[in-house]
């Protein structure tokens, strides 16, 4: 058997592991090892797998994780991010769908504290969709603005997404969080705007809400929400202006979080000690399963899978276009059964080089996938921010109204990507600026 049908073989059987529920990273670990072993031998099979995990996990570039999840789990459990909701209600309630509109907002604003779709999703299911309900909204749109707008945690910087991506890619991690922002943004607009135009054709989907609100009211909840946008500003302005590298900035993050925290009289040992927990259970398993394809790298590379691919899409004409239009087909396929961390890591060893040969900014084709993993969090059966919501709702909405409330996000979120695809300039502009 020749190399290149060894490494076919290899990724078969990876994802065959997969689907018997196997964990990403071992599955990875177990085809890399016996590809390798069958392609070289078990010596230098060996020496590999045991060399490649102690230099992944002492790389300085990668402490950027754990210190963005440490910002994000400190600003959820010391309750920084508490009043964000209230504060979008305030105003933006008079809008039409007002409290779905809020609540895109909301999960726009922690989500550049957060790094976490699913944390996002899960802050704001126990908080937004309740209130929604109350006022007799949509169901489906109740839950489904949630689910869909806590996506936004991939691409909003800091993104764990990103660092990962800029990582395997070798490229600038500070210029990926820059080219992250616009991009961002415009989805939570085009989400607002979908709703909005939804709610004006189909008033009975959101009832106005008739509240009114007091200047103190207003006050107070600008005071209460004030830490949450300087950390923000704190760490992008200080990666866009140079002054601290992304894995810095994670630290100062981190740092900023506790201080303000502290300063806010939030900070407990208890809370501390939840977001220190949380921390290092979520980098030991995202160190796993980029672990395990770190290793799938070395055997694609030793196969020759990647050039071979290659080669087959430039005989068929393979533009840039045509590579980025074949990649969105295989992310939204994958993505309805394997979670975005896998399946960036699973992917990336075969997609990079034939992005690369196709003479794709690779910058720019960091920001697709990201779109393309965004998607992927929602679209059933395997939509993981819909189960985080369900979770968190209970019996309160049923998982196939949840499904069918995401729908118009997940068509709104196409039509954003063919924008992105269409206009590059709206994720090279920021990162163009950087120099």
């Amino acid at each position: 058997m020749d190399r290149v049908a060894i490494g076919y073989l290899a990724i078969t059987a990876g994802l065959g592991l997969i689907a018997l529920r196997v964990p990403i990273g071992v599955a990875l670990g177990v085809v890399s090892f016996f590809g390798i072993a069958a392609i070289l031998n078990m010596t230098a099979a060996w020496g590999i797998v045991t060399a490649v995990p102690f230099n992944f996990v002492g790389d300085w570039n990668l402490t950027a994780i754990p210190m963005f999840l440490l910002m994000g789990y400190v600003a959820a459990s010391t309750g920084l991010s508490r009043g964000l909701f209230r504060a979008m209600r305030i105003a933006l309630s008079r809008l039409p769908g007002g409290l779905a509109v809020a609540s895109v907002g909301a999960c726009a604003l922690l989500s550049a504290a957060s790094g976490s779709s699913v944390a996002t999703s899960s802050a704001f299911a126990r908080i937004a969709t309740p209130e929604m309900l109350r006022y007799r909204y949509d169901p489906g749109l109740a839950s489904g603005v949630v689910a869909a707008a806590g996506t936004l945690g991939s691409m909003i910087p800091p993104s764990i997404l990103m660092v990962l991506y800029g990582y395997v890619a070798e490229v600038s991690i500070a210029k990926l969080f820059m080219a992250g922002f616009l991009p961002g943004f415009l989805t939570a607009g085009m989400f607002a705007a979908m709703i909005i135009v939804r709610v004006m054709l189909k008033p009975s989907l959101a009832p106005p809400v008739d509240e009114s609100f007091t200047r103190e009211e207003k006050l107070e909840a600008l005071a209460e929400i004030w830490p949450l946008p300087v950390l923000i500003i704190a760490v992008l302005v200080g990666i866009f202006v140079g002054i601290f590298t992304p894995t810095e900035a994670g630290a100062v993050g981190a740092f900023l979080a506790i201080v303000l925290a502290w300063a806010r009289g939030m900070l407990s040992l208890a809370a501390l000690k939840d977001g220190v927990l949380n921390t290092l259970t979520g980098t030991a398993g995202i160190f796993m399963v980029v672990i395990g394809t770190v290793l799938l790298a070395r055997l694609m590379a030793l196969s020759g899978v990647p050039g071979h691919i290659a080669g087959g899409l430039m005989a068929l004409g393979g533009s840039q276009l045509t590579v980025i239009l074949m990649v969105s087909v295989l992310y939204l396929i994958l993505g309805c059964f394997l979670d975005s961390i896998g399946i960036l890591l699973l992917t990336l060893p075969i997609v990079l080089p034939v992005a690369r040969q196709a003479g794709i900014d690779l910058i720019y084709f960091g920001i697709i996938l990201v779109k393309l993993l965004e998607i992927g969090l929602v679209t059933p059966p395997v939509g993981l921010n819909v189960y985080v919501m369900k979770g968190a709702l209970g019996n309160l909405v049923s998982l196939p109204t949840i499904f069918r409330g995401v729908t118009w996000f997940v068509a709104t979120d196409v039509v954003t990507l063919v924008i992105l695809i269409a206009f590059p300039i709206i994720s090279l502009l920021l990162p163009g600026m950087m120099g």
